[in-house]
Parts: C-alpha cells; structure tokens; sequence
C-alpha cells in the first residue's frame, strides 16, 4: 500500500510496482489540500484575473471570465485538447501517469480539491486507465494534450482500459456505480499542466534500458572470453585512475563475469606470451579494450536521468502555483518539461554508442579475419553451401542503425505554437517515446549477439568457459537449438529477447 499526502518522496522504482493507493485521510492533509482551493476560489470571488482559472488559456489569458464561466473553462479546456494521434500509450504507461499526476497535485500546491485526489485513488484501486493516444505534446504548458484524456476520464468520457479491453468511460462507469466527476475551477487545468506524460515514459523506458544495460555487459564479458582477450583493460588500477563511477562499475562487472574463464588471457600475461602466440598483438581492439570507457559514460547518465526523472515526479509543475499559507499566486513554468527533455535526449544518445559497440564486437565474433580461429560465420558446418551467422549480423547492423538513427535531439526541435505564446517547448515527451522506441531494437540486437555468443561456445567447447557464460550459455540452449544447418532464425531471437526483457542474462 503507498500512502499519498503532501510529504510523499518517491523513488521511479517505487512507480513500477503495481501497489495499491491510499491518499491519506489525515484530517490536516485534507484541511491543508482543501486550503488551498478555498483560497483560490476566494481570490475568484473576489474578481481577481487568474490564469485559466478566470481568463482564456495561452494567448487568449488577456480574456476575463466571470466566477460563474470558470467551471465551464474547465471542461472547454479538457474537450478542445481531444486532438491526440498516433498509437495509443500502453496501460502500464496510463497507470504511471495517473500516479505521477496524483503525487503533484498532493503537495497541496494546485489549488485542487481533496475530492480531485480520491477520484485518482478511485481510478488506480479500480484498475480503470484513460486510453491516451501518445502523439500531440509539445513538452510546455506540460503534456496538455495526452493529459486532457486523464482529465476527459474523470469527468466520465472517452476511452478507457478496463479488465483487458477498450471500453466507454461512461459505460465503466455506470456499471461501477461511479458518478462522473465535476470540475471545480482550476482542476482540469492542474491536471492538464503537467509533465506526467514524459516522466511516465522515461520511467518505463529507463527501467527496460537498465536492464539492457547489464545484458550488454554480460555480452561483452563473453567476448572477452571467445575472442581470448586480455583483461588487462579491466584490471582496478586502470580505473581508480581516472575515477568515474560508471566506468569502475562497469570494469569491475565484466571483470567479475568473467571470473573463472580457461579462454581470457589473465592479466598482464601478453607480455610474456607474446612471441609465443601466432598472430598475437599486444592489444585488443578498441570496442572490446575501452568497453568500460564506452558504457561508463551510459551507466553514469543512466544514473543522472533517474535523478532527474525522481525530482520531476516529486516536484510540482502546473501553473499557476498557489501558495495559501503566503497568500500568493504564482503565475510560472514549471510545467517546462526541460529536464526530462535532456535526460531522454541524453539516454538516447546513450543508446546509440551502445548499439554502435554492439555491432562492432559481434563483426568481430563473426568475421574469420579477427575471430581467433572461429571460422567464418560461426558454423558448425563447414560445407560451402552453409552460411552460418551472415545473415544475423546483417540484421543486427541494421537494427544498430535504427537505434543510431533516431538520437538526434529532441528538444533541439522546439517547435512554436499557440499564436507564438508557446515560443520556445521542450519537446519532452517526443524525446521519451524515441528514447523508448530504442529499446525494442536494442533487445533485438542483444538477442542476436547472444545467440552468436552461445555457437561461439559450441565451437571453443563450455567445459572452457567461465561459470556465467556457461550458464547463459545453458539457458539459451534451453530454448535455441544450435546452428547446425541453415535455418530461419527470426522465431529464436524472439524467444531470447523475451528472456532479455525478464532479465534472464543480467
């Protein structure tokens, strides 16, 4: 159970468990959040122009409405925002949103209603979530757009996911027993200014990509391994001398898996083996020598984007911001989605370098030039008929440049809208859905590689390997026969990026 009031912290791990919500009945919570309504509707009463509570939103703000026009603005402004596109964000996704949403507005700083916040509790316990087409946001005056479809729901219209399928709002409703929801003035506005929209992505999505992260590691461990690398490169010393934490965690992950390996060269041993080894240069390639260097780098900003993503859905970010204890009302932006813009335009540049070294080292895994007596393509078969892995590779290369494709910066892309009242927008959410277009890809190319990695095995025999490649190497085999003769591959790399995506090789 998460209790909700407005001292909430919460971790972007704890928004991935699908616990049940309580918004705190605490009598002071409840006098404090309705507080600040009372507050607002007072300077309301009072004929004092509040932005979209009583004047028009964006450049229409120098338009006045009366007390008696603020609770119809409210519903205008969640009914014209109807325009989203594009295919329609996940359950998962809507539930994250919800939940993000409700955290904000709980601080007490919205000027909203207690009753606003047990209707989220209501949604949530319920399983009942706003079906939100994805495409629309421009990432300022918050995510309005896929937003209005939360705000639409409460008030009892659209779309929504109920026990597994699309059903009408209004129908869910009445078979529940569940009254719409009435707008009071400023709420559907709060619930609109908001970045719940690109957090709740970034959160799915940097989740997916951590997990990507260390299966990548376990990966390039096994090169280490199958292409009887040095690990010098790996050793502490190297890293404690230039002291950035992602690379000394990577150095020392790919160190430890591959602890236990007949097929590495130990440390330091090149030295004295090397005019003992055939073709044997001092030095490994770069993609496999500065690994630890390349995904530092990813692994430190995965770190700083979930520091950023925590901040955003921890903070308050809709417009105006009231403030019933100083007696002022902020008119501010931080509805800007800027933070979690740059976190998913960071993430994605990650994400490329990442794709980018993965198809260096599985050419290297392939190819019978550099391979180190793998032979060409990794077949068993050596009849001139077969073919081995080419193909395999070609598809990861192309799945890499997918991935390398899309990681120009979003929020380089500000777009002006609204009669230039909208002038300069982050482009949030359009940089989360890319970043989390990315990881589809990646697990695909993790899965090819990893199959290679396990024929690879077949060729320089298990009993050789370290006990984790062993094992990954084990349970791939569990659902992937080996690559005896030519054969459709496609339902096999399906099969190992579901065991990917549950983090079987992590």
């Amino acid at each position: 159970m998460m209790i909700i009031d407005n001292t909430t912290q919460i971790s972007y791990k704890d928004f991935l468990q699908n616990r049940q919500i309580k918004v705190s009945e605490n009598p002071e919570f409840i006098d404090f959040i309705n507080a600040g309504h009372n507050f607002l509707i007072d300077n309301i009463r009072k004929g004092r122009p509040i932005y979209g509570v009583t004047t028009g939103y964006g450049e229409a703000g120098q338009n006045y409405a009366a007390f008696e026009e603020a609770e119809e603005l409210q519903k205008n402004l969640y009914s014209f925002h109807g325009c989203g596109v594009g295919k329609y964000l996940s359950e998962k996704i809507s539930r994250l949103m919800l939940t993000v949403r409700l955290i904000s507005l709980s601080k007490g700083k919205s000027g909203i209603s207690y009753d606003l916040l047990k209707r989220f509790e209501l949604l949530l316990n319920k399983e009942i979530y706003p079906r939100i087409p994805s495409q629309g946001s421009v990432g300022a005056s918050g995510d309005l757009t896929p937003l209005s479809y939360i705000a639409a729901v409460i008030a009892g219209e659209r779309e929504v996911y109920y026990k597994g399928e699309v059903r009408s709002t209004a129908d869910v409703y009445k078979e529940l027993g569940i009254e719409p929801y009435h707008f009071k003035p400023k709420e559907a506005l709060a619930i609109m200014n908001g970045t719940a929209t690109m957090s709740a992505i970034g959160i799915d999505a940097i989740d997916k990509f951590e997990t990507i992260l260390n299966t990548a590691e376990t990966f390039i461990a096994s090169i280490y391994e199958l292409l009887l690398c040095d690990t010098t490169p790996l050793e502490p010393f190297v890293h404690e001398s230039k002291p950035f934490s992602g690379q000394i965690a990577t150095a020392a992950n790919i160190l430890r898996k591959c602890q236990g390996s007949q097929l590495t060269h130990e440390a330091f041993s090149r030295y004295e083996n090397f005019h003992l080894e055939k073709e044997q240069n001092i030095q490994d390639r770069y993609s496999i020598r500065c690994a630890p260097q390349v995904l530092g780098v990813i692994r430190d900003n995965l770190e700083l984007a979930k520091k950023w993503i925590e901040t955003e859905i921890n903070g308050v970010n809709d417009n105006p911001l009231i403030d019933h204890v100083g007696g002022k009302i902020y008119t501010s932006g931080n509805f800007y989605g800027g933070y979690i813009a740059h976190a998913m335009d960071t993430m994605r540049i990650c994400a490329g370098n990442l794709a980018d070294i993965l198809d260096k080292e599985f050419a290297l895994l392939v190819d019978h030039k550099f391979n180190k007596g793998l032979g060409e393509s990794l077949k068993l078969n050596k009849k001139s008929t077969h073919h081995g892995f080419k193909a395999m590779q070609i598809t990861l290369s192309s799945l890499s440049a997918d991935v390398m494709m899309n990681s120009v910066p979003a929020s380089l892309n500000s777009r002006p809208t609204e009669s230039y009242n909208q002038d300069k927008v982050s482009m949030g959410t359009t940089a989360a859905l890319h970043f989390a277009d990315q990881i589809p890809n990646l697990t695909l190319m993790l899965s090819i590689a990893l199959i290679g990695a396990a024929q690879a095995v077949d060729i320089r025999g298990k009993e050789k390997c370290s006990p984790t490649l062993q094992k990954n190497y084990t349970t791939i085999r569990e659902k992937v026969e080996k690559l005896t003769e030519d054969r459709r591959m496609d339902f096999d790399i399906q099969k190992v990026a579901e065991m990917i995506e549950n983090g079987a090789f992590i």
